[in-house]
């Protein structure tokens, strides 16, 4: 990604993309000095007035990088990001993803989960019957929809408290009451 060596850490140790979360996508380079605008993939934008230590996703490659900057624009953000110090650098950042480590999340209220949580959990109604797993998380106004791929097909579920009944990382599974209608009748076995 052509940054300079000071900032980025030892290629050695840096995350697999996959266990990284996405925080931003740099939209544009903006002005003649190296700031990028970002588009936030956050509920938390706070997190980046203290965040210094972050990841570059692009074309699979993870890069570590130290943000020296930020500052609210529009409906995203400007970054500075150490050794990009031109409109030449920062346009070769044009689509990469900001990203942070799995453990550097902000914590959430209880019963509320970040997507990769869960993306690929077992779906089984509440008498046990297996519908999936989850293929996909559709952002919606009124709430999530996961999206359940299994061997019946593909089931839309409301991500609500009515629904869901239970997720268990640890069984890697998620327990479901499915609304009246839901299903097919030649789905249901």
């Amino acid at each position: 990604m052509g940054l300079s060596s000071r900032s980025v850490k030892a290629s050695r140790g840096l995350p697999d993309p996959a266990d990284l979360v996405t925080v931003g996508r740099v939209v544009r380079p903006h002005g003649l000095r190296g700031e990028v605008g970002v588009r936030l993939e956050t509920d938390f934008p706070e997190r980046f007035e203290r965040l210094r230590e972050a990841y570059l996703i692009q074309a699979g490659r993870v890069e570590a990088v130290e943000i020296t900057g930020s500052r609210p624009h529009k409906e995203g953000l400007l970054l500075t990001i150490h050794g990009v110090g031109d409109l030449e650098a920062a346009e070769r950042l044009r689509g990469a993803e900001i990203a942070v480590s799995r453990d550097a999340v902000v914590p959430l209220e209880e019963g509320a989960f970040y997507v990769f949580e869960i993306l690929g959990l077992r779906v089984r109604t509440e008498e046990g019957r297996l519908l999936g797993t989850v293929a996909e998380v559709i952002r919606a106004p009124a709430n999530d929809v996961y999206v359940v791929r299994g061997e019946a097909g593909e089931i839309l579920l409301p991500a609500t408290r009515e629904v869901v009944r239970r997720v268990d990382h640890a069984s890697g599974e998620m327990v479901v009451a499915l609304p009246p209608g839901l299903e097919e009748p030649d789905r249901a076995h």
